[in-house]
């Protein structure tokens, strides 16, 4: 007995003296016996002393609650920063260009007609200019080189003075919806630099402008122009009532395509063929006017969502490129229909023809209608690609045959003058 109490007694001492020690070495130097007898004699139960068995966790990332939290509003910060509303630039006066040089009191009125724009007044004119050029082969005689340049001058000012006329309308009709666009918040009207009235006086004007310019042809011309004001006015209207407002522009900005014949002195009414060509010519003018305002609608279709705004874009987003396809499938067709009708050459066909098929396909496999910088790009080098081709086409076929290329040889100087009819 005394030598179990001296061993216990003994042994709590050496625990002690060790337990305050973080070596693990403690717990062998301490015997179960002393480890029974402390157990036994203790008030309290307490934890076992030796050490649990010890269990590997799987190695994982273990996000704290701390980080969890400060991670959550970070997100929340984020989404905040989002959904605020971003700023927009305000209007800056031109600095460069053509407006630059303008008074700045004429400024609005210049940007009111879209002078820093010119795109839209070469796809109004290019029509014209098709069938000034096809009429001019057409003619009997076949017209001089002196009525073509007079006649494409007055047809290309007056696309410049029309199409400004067009635009003014259109800005009057959405003068409520083009604050609420990004790209046509800053328009004159939208931004309150010309007010509604000034911009019917100054329609007013334009009008003028171009009825003037209007009388400096043909009379008949009158008869045949007159008509296409009343697609000038209903096209703003359009894009409120149908998906499909490009093909009412279509109507409009085509109506040249048969101002040419009247212009040179071919009646549309008594001459069969000038006429079933004239058709087939509009006809395609208008497929490839959809097909390049449908590019354009891209731009703004996030836009036009907002605002309630209609388009061909909006009804077929998902299907667009087949749609484009389409589109230029029609026009060629209907151009090459122009040609045999017309009697045309190889020239106008390899040309016109294949110069627009190859502009054509090249637009439509490249345009990424995603980006509005590469819509914008290829919608103003198309009308240079598609309508220069064409255009190059139908003035190779007038030369052809103007010296006689298609018979057997070039004309003398006397048959040519013969054959010259001044207009």
């Amino acid at each position: 007995m005394a030598f179990s109490r001296y061993f216990a007694v003994r042994s709590e001492s050496l625990l002690s003296c060790n337990i305050g020690r973080p070596s693990r070495s403690q717990w062998a130097q301490t015997s179960l016996i002393s480890l029974r007898w402390r157990r036994e004699h203790s008030a309290t139960p307490t934890a076992p002393l030796l050490p649990a068995r010890y269990h590997p966790r799987s190695t994982q990332l273990v996000r704290s609650r701390r980080f969890e939290s400060l991670f959550q509003r970070s997100n929340m910060a984020t989404a905040a920063q989002d959904m605020s509303p971003r700023i927009l630039p305000e209007y800056t006066p031109p600095t460069a260009g053509l407006l630059s040089y303008l008074p700045q009191k004429a400024v609005p009125y210049a940007e009111l007609m879209r002078l820093d724009k010119p795109t839209g007044t070469y796809y109004l004119f290019f029509p014209c200019l098709f069938s000034t050029l096809l009429a001019a082969t057409m003619a009997t005689p076949i017209a001089a080189p002196s009525a073509v340049i007079s006649t494409t001058a007055l047809f290309l000012t007056g696309a410049l003075v029309m199409r400004g006329a067009g635009c003014t309308i259109n800005d009057l009709w959405d003068r409520n919806l083009d604050p609420h666009v990004e790209r046509t918040r800053l328009r004159p009207i939208a931004r309150r630099a010309v007010t509604p009235q000034q911009a019917i006086v100054f329609l007013g004007g334009q009008l003028t402008t171009g009825l003037a310019v209007l009388l400096s042809l043909p009379f008949e011309c009158f008869w045949y122009a007159t008509p296409s004001l009343l697609f000038v006015a209903i096209y703003p209207l359009a894009k409120r009532v149908t998906y499909y407002p490009q093909f009412v522009l279509g109507l409009t900005f085509s109506w040249g395509a048969m101002m040419g014949f009247p212009a040179l002195g071919v009646d549309l009414l008594s001459n069969q063929v000038a006429l079933t060509a004239a058709a087939c010519l509009y006809a395609s003018n208008v497929a490839w006017t959809v097909l390049y305002d449908m590019i354009y609608a891209h731009m703004d279709i996030k836009d036009d969502v907002k605002a309630g705004i209609k388009s061909i874009a909006l009804k077929h987003e998902k299907e667009t490129k087949t749609i484009l396809s389409g589109l230029a499938v029609v026009q060629l067709g209907l151009l090459a229909a122009t040609g045999s009708v017309a009697g045309m050459g190889p020239v106008f066909f390899v040309g016109s023809c294949g110069g627009a098929a190859l502009t054509l396909g090249t637009m439509i496999r490249r345009v990424k209608l995603k980006e509005v910088k590469n819509c914008w790009w290829w919608f103003v080098n198309g009308a240079w690609f598609t309508g220069g081709a064409i255009s190059l086409g139908l003035a190779g076929e007038y030369v052809a045959h103007l010296y006689g290329w298609y018979e057997h040889g070039p004309k003398n100087d006397k048959e040519q003058e013969q054959n010259l009819v001044p207009v």
